[in-house]
């Protein structure tokens, strides 16, 4: 798991971020449990929902902790069919981390971020493992992963 999270780090620093990579001794793979190992609440962690359309294209639903993410609304926002949630082996092909420790960005796929998660000025995503988070910006979120923003929860 430790060469998953060095990777992320070693992205954020590629691409200068001012985000901060936080490692636990407590597993993170509940929004519950990242939220005790953060010291925060459910309401600041973002989940990170995987889909892949018909041509096999990765798409990135980012939503609240307390949020399900929509096939049918990121099909409506992206034009194309319904996409399905793709399988915990296309999360570690598409995206190189696995699932539970998913980030937000650095790995190529469609983001769309839920306005709900624009309205935190700071958020906590996947930090590459299930024992780390990410805690950026939704700001700088969006501009990293070059988000777009419709509404996906159900």
């Amino acid at each position: 798991m430790k060469e998953y999270e060095e990777k992320l780090k070693g992205y954020m620093i590629g691409k200068n971020m001012n985000a901060e990579h936080l490692h636990f001794d407590q597993i993170c793979h509940s929004v519950q449990e990242a939220a005790n190992a953060a010291g925060t609440t459910p309401d600041d962690l973002v989940k990170n929902i995987c889909m892949v359309n018909n041509e096999g294209d990765l798409i990135v639903a980012i939503v609240k902790g307390e949020d399900r993410a929509s096939t049918s609304r990121v099909g409506k926002a992206l034009k194309i069919e319904r996409p399905r949630t793709a399988t915990e082996n296309e999360i570690l092909e598409k995206t190189g981390y696995p699932c539970g420790g998913v980030p937000s960005f650095g790995y190529k796929a469609t983001f769309i971020i839920d306005p709900k998660v624009m309205e935190k000025e700071f958020v906590y995503t996947g930090g590459g493992s299930e024992y780390s988070l990410v805690r950026i910006t939704s700001r700088e979120l969006k501009e990293i992963n070059n988000g777009l923003v419709f509404r996906v929860r159900k």
